[in-house]
């Protein structure tokens, strides 16, 4: 039986669509069929500074992975396509996996958190999850995506990424 799991993906070095697209297709290979995607978001990074923009995208698959694994095959997707990671703290990268949900599992182990926990605290992580599955209702705050969107204080723009267009 297939497992559900809605995941970010997310890149802000090297060609941005490129590492998105290399995610995607690793994922699809080896990970389970994506069976939607939201459209690309440009977004200013969360959490520190930087020039250049986050490109985010939320991807619902299924998966034959329990989330343990799941974990351990998009840590070894992001390290393929060359993601280091150098300290706890919020940086830069060429690309960032998260499991947002997994079924409607909840998850506190000191190697993961299900579902994310600080997603509805973020519009680069509602937007786009919205955009594919807004009536989801998230299982600590028994909530929809959507309400947490509207009630969400994040004030950092969203803007649906055009390739090709600069800001």
């Amino acid at each position: 039986m297939f497992e559900k799991a809605y995941l970010l993906l997310g890149s802000n070095r090297g060609n941005r669509s490129e590492m998105l697209a290399k995610a995607r297709e690793l994922i699809d290979e080896q990970i389970g069929n994506i069976i939607k995607s939201s459209s690309v978001y440009e977004t200013a990074p969360w959490g520190f500074d930087d020039k250049v923009s986050f490109l985010n995208q939320v991807i619902y698959i299924e998966t034959l992975y329990n989330p343990f694994c799941l974990l351990d095959q998009l840590l070894q997707i992001e390290s393929y396509i060359g993601r280091i990671r150098t300290s706890k703290n919020y940086s830069s990268r060429n690309i960032d996996i998260d499991i947002l949900f997994f079924n409607d599992y909840v998850i506190n182990d000191k190697h993961l958190v299900i579902p994310h926990p600080r997603l509805h605290l973020r519009r680069f992580t509602l937007i786009p999850m919205a955009e594919i599955a807004g009536d989801y209702i998230h299982p600590l705050f028994n909530r929809s995506i959507e309400a947490l969107l509207k009630e969400c204080n994040d004030t950092k723009e969203v803007k649906l990424f055009v390739p090709g267009k600069t800001s």
